[in-house]
């Protein structure tokens, strides 16, 4: 069902159309740095391993990420239908969780055995001691799996989460 929605939007050219891809890239950055910040301190002040901080951060970062896609990437806030973008929502952010985490760690784990860990320090007195210093490997790990999130999300909340498709629809009769 989710590769016929695909191809049919890519026959319309309308699934990377200029306009949706540099909105969403937009709000996937702001939900990136809410999620950097997020994981950052509970790896710093909580303890938490690096798979448990992007976790942490990503679901964070969910709540900004739904209300800044629904109404700033894809435009569609008076649908009359945020139930059903929830749901749908909350399914394709629980595959990208899956995603994030497990890219992130598998290229922290590939950085790691090729560059030595690097530590780079802000310069700023009003962040706290801690959130200053910057692990540049883990970094780049977090923007990996990002990346390929990223992708994920883009596809899936277009071709689904923000479309009538009749699966809201079906999976409520089913419960029922």
């Amino acid at each position: 069902m989710c590769s016929k929605l695909i191809a049919d939007s890519l026959s319309q050219k309308k699934l990377f159309n200029t306009k949706d891809l540099a909105a969403y890239f937009l709000v996937a950055g702001a939900g990136v740095v809410v999620q950097y910040i997020a994981g950052s301190f509970a790896a710093d002040y909580w303890g938490l391993d690096f798979e448990s901080s992007v976790s942490f951060g990503y679901a964070v970062s969910f709540f900004v990420g739904f209300a800044l896609t629904k109404y700033f990437a894809f435009d569609v806030r008076n649908t009359q239908q945020t139930r059903r973008e929830m749901v749908k929502f909350v399914m394709v952010a629980t595959l990208s969780g899956f995603i994030t985490v497990g890219v992130s760690s598998v290229a922290k784990d590939v950085i790691g055995s090729f560059v030595r860990p690097t530590i780079f320090e802000i310069p700023l007195s009003i962040i706290p001691p801690k959130m200053r210093q910057i692990d540049i490997n883990r970094t780049l790990a977090l923007l990996v799996g990002v990346g390929f999130s990223f992708i994920n999300n883009f596809v899936l909340h277009k071709t689904f989460t923000f479309r009538s498709t009749g699966f809201y629809d079906r999976l409520k009769t089913y419960l029922k």
